[in-house]
């Protein structure tokens, strides 16, 4: 018999962060709320590989998020640490410029030739800033047409101005615009993936300077739109950007836009491209990138060395071991795995994204509660698990027993679909789907 998993310290300090924290924590993917409110462990103590140690010192195998998809190389991996270990120890910060952000802009220059230049920030709703003003400079522009998740910056939040549902449709719903000037309404207008005539009718319409896209999220591109997005791009003088923060390093080595052979004007890159250590990059052509020296782009922490020491030690080891060939490779297994568990089980389910950043879920009015049931039942199993899987390249020997265990929690949901109150069997509230106010 397995040994009962107790988790308490987590819990209580989490409680104890909403009170001093507005949200409780940095990373609205990071709540409790959104996993098992109330039983979630919350806080780490060490990792390794894809476990994860909690406060009270019980053991994770981590089948769900791997740190919002920035750890494809696995946790604490030996290679990148012993690399920034030896970066701490020469020193972090100094008067003057690391060297290390000169060879990592041109190792990401021989990545993306079509780029010439390379500037860096530490998160991806940074380089997304970074990246729109850099681009409404070189079209001269202010208007942004765009298509997917973007961060939480003004310039984005800004198309909920004139209809607080605008991004509803593009990853996050809940989304509200307090804080964000009003005098930013009709800015920015959201187009739908695949849908090149809605971007037509925006480009045509709204004085669009800047095209700002994700290369793919959950389906992919069809009746070459991606290449219709880059010769109207061409055609009106506006500038491209793909938003590759997520999708970069998982399928290529590089962007998922090499995997389509469509270049942009700007790409960013960010989550995996330091293996868990804070660094982002924004490259560009050098005729676009120039506009940054007319506008004032400038931070102190952007200059640190850890994380481009970080970055070139995780492409290294990315490209030694053709990392995106191996998530690629797991993303497949768990997705047919997923799928036939759910046949065995008469259940359906919809999964959806790339294959290493992938995701299901039930067509049910009980989907929301069946997530938070996954999540708590696979928690006493020794799983962090929900209804996604960011994968790492230490996964595939788990994924046996991870299906295994979760062919357990779909019996429990096909009974519930048979009539048994899914309510009788949680333990905590029902998990949030989109951003909220905590009590």
């Amino acid at each position: 018999m397995s040994k009962k998993i107790v988790i308490d310290k987590g819990p209580i300090l989490w409680k104890k962060a909403k009170k001093i924290i507005p949200g409780g924590n940095m990373l609205l993917s990071k709540r409790s709320e959104m996993f098992l409110p109330n039983l979630w462990p919350s806080y780490f103590m060490k990792t390794k590989g894809c476990h994860v140690w909690d406060l009270d010192n019980n053991k994770f195998t981590d089948m769900s998020i791997m740190g919002i998809g920035t750890n494809t190389l696995g946790y604490s991996n030996s290679a990148v640490d012993s690399a920034v270990l030896n970066a701490v120890k020469l020193g972090n910060m100094s008067s003057l410029n690391c060297p290390e952000e000169v060879e990592l802009a041109e190792r990401l220059i021989e990545i993306n030739p079509w780029a010439g230049m390379v500037k860096y920030a530490r998160s991806g709703g940074e380089a997304n800033a970074i990246s729109i003003r850099i681009a409404r400079a070189a079209s001269g522009k202010d208007n942004v047409a765009f298509c997917g998740y973007h961060g939480w910056h003004d310039w984005y939040l800004a198309s909920n101005i004139a209809d607080k549902d605008s991004l509803s449709s593009h990853l996050l719903d809940g989304l509200e615009t307090s804080g964000v000037p009003a005098n930013l309404k009709g800015t920015s207008f959201p187009f739908n993936y695949n849908d090149y005539d809605g971007l037509l009718n925006l480009v045509d319409n709204k004085n669009i300077g800047v095209i700002k896209m994700e290369v793919q999220r959950n389906n992919p591109p069809k009746d070459g739109f991606l290449e219709k997005v880059r010769k109207l791009a061409t055609q009106k003088g506006i500038v491209l950007i793909f938003d590759e923060c997520t999708s970069g390093f998982r399928e290529t080595f590089g962007g998922l836009h090499q995997k389509y052979q469509v270049e942009p004007d700007i790409a960013m890159f960010g989550k995996t491209l330091g293996n868990g250590y804070a660094i982002t990059a924004v490259v560009g052509r050098s005729e676009v990138m120039e506009s940054a020296q007319s506008s004032f782009i400038s931070s102190t922490f952007w200059t640190e060395r850890i994380g481009p020491t970080a970055a070139l030690a995780t492409l290294k080891e990315m490209k030694k071991l053709k990392s995106w060939d191996i998530i690629t490779k797991i993303g497949h297994q768990v997705r047919k795995g997923w799928q036939e568990i759910a046949d065995n089980n008469n259940l359906d389910i919809q999964i959806s994204g790339i294959p290493a950043i992938t995701s299901f879920g039930f067509s049910s009015k009980n989907n929301l509660a069946y997530k938070t049931l996954i999540t708590q039942e696979m928690l006493k199993k020794g799983f962090l698990a929900s209804n996604a899987l960011y994968a790492c390249i230490e996964h595939e020997k788990f994924l046996p027993e991870y299906l295994e265990k979760l062919n357990d929690v779909f019996k429990l949901i096909q009974e519930c679909e048979d009539g048994n109150p899914v309510q009788d069997l949680l333990d905590s509230e029902i998990c949030h789907s989109g951003f909220q106010r905590l009590n």
